[in-house]
């Protein structure tokens, strides 16, 4: 797995955490705050740009959602405004719209 960072400063940061986790130096919860502050997040989505990564990886919302293991409900509501996706189907997004629908298929 490739991991954006920050900085290549915050890189070299994160990797000497990671060893040192590896050696039992650092715990879990330091190792979480590390990663918060250290790796990119992941940008909120809007509405139109949600239906324009469905649009242009020609499948209906109901393709859609059955990739993300949503509702089909819930990609309508993503695509009026009404929600926002968030956690785990924000990052799945985040990736198709890096790579494509391939990318998760």
């Amino acid at each position: 797995m490739t991991r954006k960072y920050k900085s290549d400063a915050l890189e070299a940061l994160h990797k000497t955490a990671e060893g040192l986790h590896r050696a039992g130096l650092v715990d879990r919860k330091t190792m979480r705050d590390f990663d918060a502050s250290c790796l990119t997040t992941v940008k909120a989505l809007s509405a139109k740009e949600i239906a324009d990564l469905r649009k242009r990886a020609g499948v209906s919302q109901a393709v859609f959602a059955s990739y993300l293991n949503v509702t089909v409900g819930l990609v309508s509501q993503w695509e009026r405004g009404e929600k926002a996706p968030r956690g785990p189907s924000l990052k799945l997004l985040a990736l198709v719209r890096k790579k494509g629908l391939d990318a998760i298929a």
